[in-house]
């Protein structure tokens, strides 16, 4: 609490400072040549860092006369990156930057800087037919409470009323919400572009709330059951009442990242009479230990979930901490005769890299 009341009242005394100027403090700040300069009104700091997903390590500011912190970094190649700074120990947002990056807990607040490519990029918008984001609030019985999802349809679903579509469950990480596929993964707008440019089929999105338990607090251990209850007994039944949906197995997709990568493919392989399409994300897939009593069946059945599953797509960055467990879990889906894709890329564990395995993904399933 002590802390969060310090992080409070600098970021406070920042923007109060910055309101008395007569220009306002520009933070980030996009140089020509790709460089960046941060900068923070904090005249009684005595040491202030930046953190953030373009840096090997924390840097420190400089403070000038007027107690103006600043650092210039880079050139920073063009993407979405989170950053932080930290104020004598206390990590914050950058308080003249309004783009910020949330979830359902306190320690996902970052900042986002955005240096754009030269030309759109694949997770742009751009001047192509547009999508829904659409938000329900459904009674799920399993959990006994009412909890919110997000669903994208693509452009035309309104006006083409006879048609069907198949469904994609999309499932975030740790930290996060059903909000964090399209305001920080860019799902909707990856999607428009893919549509237009004829890669993909059209199909609906939908993007639940990946807690079964309290995020952040308490056991956790019981919350990919709780979830998959959730979405199989409530989720699923509730989108197929709502919206125009091929509701049978070959039109059924799940995938998720870190957290709901996990979950995908616990679910999702153990769940193959209802999903045809599995794919996991940088995956918290636990201990290799485990995975042949978590999917004994999938093992014991291999040429049955072969002839079921259209695709099982397993992503991981090089540089991600969760790197080796997927490569176990595609090495044991191996030794199990389990066919699947194990698409070994560069990147860490960020939003970076999820963007672009949706990209990626998209265009394989429901062909």
């Amino acid at each position: 609490m002590r802390q969060l009341t310090i992080a409070l009242l600098i970021v406070a005394s920042g923007s109060l400072a910055n309101a008395q100027q007569a220009k306002p403090l520009a933070s980030p700040e996009i140089l020509p040549d790709g460089r960046v300069t941060f900068r923070l009104i904090a005249a009684k700091a005595d040491e202030v860092l930046l953190t953030g997903e373009f840096l090997p390590a924390p840097q420190s500011f400089v403070r000038d006369a007027d107690g103006v912190w600043s650092i210039t970094v880079g050139p920073i190649p063009p993407e979405i990156y989170h950053y932080n700074f930290t104020i004598d120990g206390v990590r914050t947002i950058d308080p003249s930057n309004p783009q910020l990056k949330t979830g359902s807990t306190p320690s996902t607040i970052s900042s986002v800087l955005e240096v754009s490519h030269p030309s759109p990029a694949f997770y742009d918008a751009q001047p192509v037919p547009h999508g829904e984001i659409r938000t329900h609030w459904y009674q799920s019985k399993s959990l006994g409470t009412t909890r919110r999802l997000t669903v994208y349809t693509p452009p035309g679903y309104d006006t083409s009323q006879s048609v069907r579509y198949p469904v994609l469950y999309l499932f975030h990480g740790a930290n996060a919400d059903e909000n964090a596929w399209y305001r920080l993964g860019r799902a909707n707008l990856i999607l428009d572009n893919l549509l237009s440019a004829g890669t993909i089929k059209p199909f609906i999105v939908v993007m639940p709330f990946g807690y079964g338990v309290t995020p952040g607090g308490g056991p956790q251990a019981d919350n990919t059951a709780k979830f998959g209850k959730d979405l199989i007994d409530d989720v699923i039944p509730y989108i197929d009442g709502s919206y125009r949906t091929l509701s049978n197995r070959g039109n059924r997709a799940i995938v998720g990242l870190s957290m709901g990568g996990g979950q995908a493919l616990n679910i999702g392989l153990n769940n193959i009479a209802l999903f045809s399409y599995v794919g996991g994300f940088s995956a918290a897939i636990g201990n290799a230990a485990a995975f042949p009593k978590t999917y004994a069946t999938l093992a014991s059945n291999a040429a049955e979930a072969n002839s079921k599953l259209k695709l099982l797509w397993i992503g991981c960055g090089t540089d991600d901490s969760l790197f080796g467990a997927s490569k176990s879990f595609s090495e044991w889906l191996t030794a199990s005769n389990v066919t699947h894709t194990f698409r070994e890329t560069g990147g860490a564990h960020t939003w970076m890299v999820w963007r672009r395995y949706l990209n990626e993904v998209a265009p394989l399933l429901f062909r």
